[in-house]
């Protein structure tokens, strides 16, 4: 007994006496000049289009040179207008900018084809004209003018293009142009109904058009739209739809021209459906000529550079499913079954599966529970294999898919019983194409930089950004603080949590609101990162010899903001303290 009770005095004094006293966080900027440079056309300024592939970008060698921010941003409605005087971003300035990028010699491309078609993925929901506006008073043909900048690209045979597209998900965005909730329900519910399948020859833009208004048995679907009220809407939205699609199979058949030999086109399902639905035959067509994929622009910076540094030296994965509706899709914006999405990640990736044992990556997903009286299990279940990974080494990609099923329970036993530093990825929330995409994009990414030895400071430092911001986010706001601010906002300040300027509302309470939240609900998981280490070295080959860590040092985050002036998500600046030496676990925490 007395050998017990001197065993807890040791570990308390290691508690607060040895601690892990993290570095500082640096609050300079990287520098990045001599970094490979890639031109990057957002799809929007939501953190995910920005700050989130900036990360990327920089943690596998590269910098990314975007256009101002006013010329890209999504302005919801009673918002400031852009500078162009609209709700939405700058196709002509847009197109003027990447011109200015390869007069200055970049040979890095990844463009979003609806910022450059439309002003943003928003926007391109609602267009139905194919006019752009000049400074000038006057307009250009938008496929016209992007056929121009795509020829500007293709003459110089050094640049590397990857052009970002979407399929138009199933209604518009409520709160942009005047949308509303019942516009928006009228619409998806249009959206959402059967149409006639066209295969062969009948697969092709005037049928597919006139297929929009047809169900799988000749119901005439437009009667049925007046019936509910909502023709006109509906006119609108297939007018948009018709338009997008164009503008797609336009670019397309340009790239299948001569010369256009290193241009890439991704195109993502927005809202996707696993029905049989408005989207079907656009999807079937696309699929013609071209992959279709998701989560765009992570994708495309983790490819270029798998492609650019040759690949992954050995992409063994091993994936494994905790909750039992890997066979289901996630959620109800999903297309495919997690099983399937999982499956075409692992080939744009170059990703091989295999046994846990035989596997380099392991890639651990929590599902939605299949029996709800056994999450804790699945939970356990979950953190027991990520137990023994840590112990062998094994590098892990872990992924969210409970769809918010398992409450806080899942994200607080990580936070006290896991090395959230150590991790290669990670990704939750949404839906499960988009979160595969993300945690694999970073995951495979990270691998291939770890296979090469690891990366230089400023790559490990937008490494730990990456990792910090998904985590944070999911963990800290999404689940806790996010519905203290929606109540906050209704209850005490009357307002609209999809839109803070209608009614307008005080940003100053709200902002010293999230503030408060956050530091609260992330003091844990800013600890837990504090005594973590990284991993830093696979190279030259998966052997316990070429393994290397390094201890994190401190985490600040400051500067919360709302890019959309809403309570969807959160933007935040991330400090980071220099990296250590690696932490010792004692009692199974590590410290300095």
């Amino acid at each position: 007994m007395k050998r017990r009770i001197a065993a807890a005095v040791l570990a308390c004094a290691l508690m607060t006496s040895c601690a892990a006293r993290p570095t500082e966080p640096v609050k300079a900027p990287e520098d990045l000049e001599a970094r490979p440079v890639i031109a990057y056309v957002p799809l929007d300024d939501r953190p995910d289009n920005v700050e989130r592939v900036v990360y990327l970008a920089e943690s596998v060698g590269y910098a990314l040179e975007m256009p101002e921010l006013d010329l890209y941003r999504t302005r919801l409605d009673g918002q400031p207008l852009n500078g162009n005087g609209t709700q939405c971003g700058d196709p002509w300035a847009l197109y003027q900018w990447v011109l200015a990028q390869e007069a200055a010699g970049c040979d890095r491309y990844i463009l979003s084809l609806d910022q450059l078609h439309s002003g943003g993925l928003v926007a391109s929901r609602s267009a139905s004209g194919y006019e752009c506006s000049l400074p000038d008073g006057g307009t250009a043909q938008v496929h016209s003018m992007l056929d121009a900048l795509l020829t500007a690209l293709s003459a110089d045979k050094n640049n590397l293009v990857w052009l970002l597209d979407s399929v138009m998900r199933l209604a518009p965005t409520v709160g942009y142009e005047g949308g509303t909730l019942d516009e928006y329900n009228q619409i998806r519910a249009f959206g959402a109904l059967p149409r006639r399948t066209l295969e062969g020859q009948a697969l092709n833009l005037e049928s597919i058009d006139e297929g929009y208004w047809w169900g799988p048995d000749g119901e005439d679907l437009r009667s049925q739209a007046k019936e509910a009220g909502a023709y006109e809407t509906a006119l609108q939205h297939v007018r948009s739809r018709e338009r997008k699609l164009t503008l797609s199979y336009v670019v397309q058949d340009t790239l299948a021209q001569p010369g256009y030999e290193n241009f890439r086109l991704l195109i993502g399902i927005d809202d996707s459906s696993l029905e049989d639905c408005i989207q079907k035959n656009e999807i079937a067509f696309l699929r013609q000529g071209l992959r279709v994929d998701a989560d765009l622009a992570f994708k495309a910076v983790a490819r270029m550079y798998l492609d650019e540094s040759g690949g992954l030296m050995n992409g063994t994965a091993a994936v494994r499913y905790f909750g039992g509706t890997e066979d289901q899709p996630a959620c109800d914006y999903d297309f495919q079954p997690l099983e399937v999405i999982m499956e075409e990640h692992f080939r744009f990736f170059g990703l091989e599966a295999a046994e846990p044992a035989e596997a380099v990556l392991q890639v651990l997903v929590l599902t939605q529970p299949e029996d709800d009286a056994q999450r804790e299990a699945y939970c356990t279940q979950l953190l027991q294999a990520l137990q023994e990974c840590r112990k062998d080494n094994r590098p892990v990609v872990l992924i969210d898919a409970g769809n918010g099923r398992y409450g806080t329970a899942f994200h607080d036993r990580l936070t006290k019983e896991i090395e959230l530093g150590w991790l290669l990825s990670y990704a939750g929330f949404l839906d499960m194409a988009i979160v595969t995409g993300t945690a694999l994009s970073h995951g495979a990414a990270r691998l291939a930089v770890l296979q090469r030895g690891g990366g230089d400071e400023a790559m490990e430092r937008a490494f730990g950004k990456t990792l910090v911001d998904s985590v944070i986010k999911d963990f800290c706001y999404k689940n806790v603080v996010r519905e203290d601010l929606l109540a906050y906002i209704r209850n005490d300040l009357g307002g609209d949590p999809n839109n803070f300027w209608v009614p307008d509302i005080s940003r100053e309470d709200l902002l010293a609101r999230l503030k408060d939240g956050m530091d609260e609900a992330a003091e844990d998981v800013i600890r837990n990162f504090e005594r973590s280490n990284l991993l830093v070295s696979l190279a030259p080959s998966y052997l316990s010899s070429s393994y290397a860590e390094r201890g994190w040092g401190g985490v600040a985050l400051e500067d919360y903001c709302f890019p959309w002036d809403r309570a969807f998500e959160i933007g935040m600046d991330i400090w980071l303290g220099d990296f250590m030496e690696p932490h010792k676990q004692i009692l199974g925490v590590y410290y300095k």
